[in-house]
């Protein structure tokens, strides 16, 4: 993307393998072919009329002529983005980019800068060039002012007036963190009430999750992104953990349930959510007992795509033990809250973690799609043994968002003292702590369920 120009275009890379060379070329759009490489495959006869080629060799030649054409589109290109720093861009026309972009994407120092080392090791050396232009040589906090704020073109295409403030922005997940975990929570009865910001754990749960710590000085947890500077909340240091899918999970187990028509039909039928029909279903199915003591026989771990915190596998895999030969509606609702409760057991074993790191956290502040069902928010608190917050506001993401903007405007003095007046807590579930010593059970199964998979593996891999 040229630096005068507001239309990004796209470009397409054919590749051709040929008895002799490998050849490739740049097209646009409209099938114009702007850039042309090549370059030759070796070839060998060991013996007449026995001929042999490399895939390795292959592959490296596809390597070289990609790079060289990479080396003609891509020297036009003015500028590189991030999303969050691209509509910032748009916006105001200033290339600054936000903190929080660069230093969770694109391995920026708060402290430090850009890492020359790191671009010549990945074989990007041309970013270092005339002062990092291209990728970002004014680095500003989320939630600074940008510009002289929205330019007339922009406003004429937004709808609103030119010169408006534009903030600095964040990552959504990070946005979402902002949203909740510096709400003012008097009169609730919390704990954290009487403790620092950094005893919050925020968590933006949709189709994955992020869970996001603050800390006063850098805390290295292994398995856990960061810690980061001034990512999320200025002058505090970030740990991101997260779970590669959670409400993606949840969909997977329960669309494949063979009796997933039957739920569906039944929901309809109701004017409710699959969700909160299988919530009820568990409530007429628990006699006595509490609702989580269904899953007593059935445990589920719930890495079907890989483990990012606080293992960082991603070759972990899925586990369901405890199944009969049962597919009516009740099984489908246990596997349902079984599968909930994982994920909620991987929120404790990632919290596990940072606190064993030096994190004290005391109280979830939950944010995102998921967060909107209760069987998912009461699981959370029983199972971590704290109190859960929701916001006031479910769309907490819009909210952070917004309290950027709020603070590019000037209207307040910090991010912190827009986060106080403007996350507002709407409701706080806390843990039935008669129900603790089934939830240590259920967690230590849980481990268990992770440290067999690595035995098994171990004898699949054993010479």
């Amino acid at each position: 993307m040229s630096g005068g120009e507001q239309r990004p275009k796209r470009y397409y890379v054919g590749v051709d393998v040929g008895t002799g060379s490998v050849r490739a070329a740049l097209v646009d759009q409209s099938g114009v072919l702007l850039a042309f490489a090549d370059h030759p495959i070796e070839k060998w006869e060991p013996q007449f009329n026995h001929h042999e080629q490399s895939s390795e060799d292959i592959w490296a030649a596809c390597c070289v002529v990609t790079k060289n054409l990479r080396e003609t589109c891509w020297d036009k290109a003015g500028h590189f983005f991030d999303l969050p720093d691209f509509l910032s861009w748009k916006a105001t026309g200033v290339t600054a980019r936000s903190l929080c972009s660069l230093v969770c994407k694109w391995t920026y120092s708060a402290e430090k800068g850009w890492d020359d080392s790191f671009w010549k090791m990945v074989g990007l050396e041309d970013f270092v060039a005339d002062n990092y232009s291209k990728i970002g040589n004014q680095v500003l906090p989320p939630g600074a002012s940008l510009g002289n704020g929205l330019t007339p073109e922009a406003a004429r295409d937004l709808g609103l007036l030119p010169g408006i403030a534009v903030a600095a922005s964040l990552i959504d997940a990070h946005a979402g963190g902002l949203g909740v975990i510096g709400a003012d929570v008097r009169g609730h009865g919390l704990v954290c009430e009487e403790q620092p910001v950094t005893s919050r754990l925020a968590v933006i749960c949709g189709t994955s999750s992020c869970h996001m710590g603050i800390s006063k000085d850098p805390i290295f947890v292994p398995g856990v992104w960061g810690p980061y500077f001034s990512a999320m909340v200025p002058g505090f240091w970030l740990n991101e953990g997260g779970q590669s899918v959670t409400g993606k999970l949840i969909d997977h187990m329960v669309q494949g349930h063979a009796a997933f028509p039957e739920l569906q039909a039944k929901a309809t039928a109701r004017c409710q959510s699959v969700y909160a029909y299988l919530n009820s279903h568990l409530d007429l199915i628990k006699k006595a007992q509490p609702v989580g003591f269904l899953t007593v026989d059935l445990h589920v771990w719930p890495d079907f795509h890989g483990n990012r915190s606080p293992l960082a596998d991603l070759t972990l895999k899925g586990m369901v033990t405890g199944l009969t030969l049962s597919q009516d509606l009740d099984d489908l609702a246990i596997l349902y809250l079984a599968t909930v409760q994982a994920i909620a057991l991987g929120t404790r074993f990632i919290k596990e973690a940072m606190e064993a790191a030096g994190h004290s956290i005391s109280t979830l502040f939950l944010c995102g799609g998921l967060s909107k069902n209760p069987l998912f928010v009461q699981m959370h608190a029983d199972i971590t043994g704290m109190p859960v917050v929701l916001s006031q506001e479910v769309e907490s993401v819009l909210v952070g968002a917004a309290i950027l903007g709020a603070c590019a405007s000037g209207d307040f003095a910090s991010v912190q003292e827009a986060m106080a007046k403007m996350s507002k807590v709407g409701k706080v579930v806390f843990p039935r702590q008669e129900d603790k010593k089934y939830y240590d059970k259920k967690y230590q199964v849980f481990l268990k369920l992770v440290e067999h998979q690595m035995e098994y593996l171990a004898i699949m891999n054993d010479d």
